[in-house]
């Protein structure tokens, strides 16, 4: 008889304990639900003093948080409605240049919790076949966001391909165009760096640098062949300037953002009106990698893709040399033009 209250009491006492630590986990997961659920930028003294820091690290992780379960297309209609979230059409697009950072750029500001991006190149706006589908099928192709996030998208093409400028003035006259350039023999060397690598992985042939740059014919710049058009930066600047205004464009080094991101990013907040919110705490040098990486809280770091970076190949001096004496016109209209600098040779 003893034995069996004995047995009874254990039986009662694991089940309490059992809900007990059932209990402890579900209000564990409630604050960790609640603390994601917090408003994007908390009002100061609401809840007593917090520092900056802190601010900022709670914010991103409400972004990281119910955003990505979204994005994941695990909302339903009636959670997307409740929680106030829409597909806007972008306020701010990385309209080019191809190989010069654009990816580094729109992953470094979705650091921002205020700024949420497109994770896909759209290509709505250079493909005859995309742009016919219509403006709703592009804001579709848009991620959820809050009213006042804004959303970015980067399409690298957009920059050199002449019908787009015209195409987003007529979506939004006043949308804000970034512009992310390298040195543009350094750029050059870069994109056909990425056409041959793809040309390798399919065990294909390609042309060397030095043959495609120069006209076998004239010995002189081969303006024919792409990397080198698309290096002209103010040729394709001055068609965008036909329907928009300098002041909606802002220039950033892509040079700079490599060894030096945090300023790069602190004028794009500036120029987006944003407040300032990326730090050094969000930005962190890889050794390894040869690059900053991003650490959006204590548990969330990423690194860009490890095919960003690629070694280029040696090239002639003397073709550089005339690669850069060919661009250093365009270069100092290109100066004249945006009002930024740069000490490209």
């Amino acid at each position: 008889m003893l034995f069996k209250q004995q047995a009874l009491l254990r039986q009662k006492l694991f089940v309490l304990g059992s809900l007990a630590i059932g209990s402890l986990l579900y209000l564990v997961a409630r604050v960790g639900s609640l603390d994601r659920l917090q408003p994007l930028c908390p009002i100061d003294g609401r809840f007593g003093p917090r520092s900056q820091d802190e601010m900022q690290l709670r914010a991103l992780q409400f972004k990281r948080g119910l955003l990505h379960e979204f994005r994941k297309g695990n909302a339903t209609k009636e959670q997307i409605r409740l929680h106030n979230l829409v597909q806007q059409l972008p306020k701010a697009i990385i309209i080019g240049v191809r190989k010069g950072g654009t990816r580094a750029l729109l992953e470094m500001l979705n650091l921002h919790p205020a700024v949420v991006k497109a994770s896909q190149e759209i290509h709505f706006f250079d493909n005859d076949e995309n742009y016919a589908k219509g403006i709703e099928w592009y804001r579709k192709k848009m991620p959820f966001s809050y009213p006042h996030q804004i959303t970015i998208e980067k399409s690298p093409a957009y920059f050199i391909t002449e019908e787009v400028p015209e195409r987003i003035y007529k979506m939004n006259s006043s949308i804000k165009l970034l512009i992310i350039v390298r040195e543009p023999t350094t750029r050059a060397i870069s994109d056909y760096t990425q056409v041959l690598e793809g040309k390798e992985r399919k065990n294909k042939t390609y042309y060397k640098f030095e043959k495609l740059a120069i006209d076998p014919n004239t010995c002189e710049v081969n303006t024919k062949y792409k990397a080198v058009r698309t290096s002209i930066y103010t040729k394709h600047l001055e068609r965008w300037l036909k329907y928009f205004p300098v002041e909606q464009f802002h220039i950033v080094d892509g040079d700079r953002l490599i060894t030096e991101p945090l300023p790069e990013l602190q004028l794009v907040e500036k120029f987006l009106n944003l407040p300032p919110r990326i730090s050094q705490y969000n930005l962190y040098f890889n050794a390894t990698r040869g690059f900053y990486c991003l650490r959006f809280n204590i548990v969330f770091n990423k690194c860009l893709a490890g095919s960003k970076g690629r070694i280029h190949p040696e090239v002639d001096t003397s073709v550089i040399t005339k690669l850069r004496k060919f661009f250093h016109p365009f270069n100092q209209k290109f100066y004249q033009i945006t009002g930024r600098t740069f000490n490209w040779p």
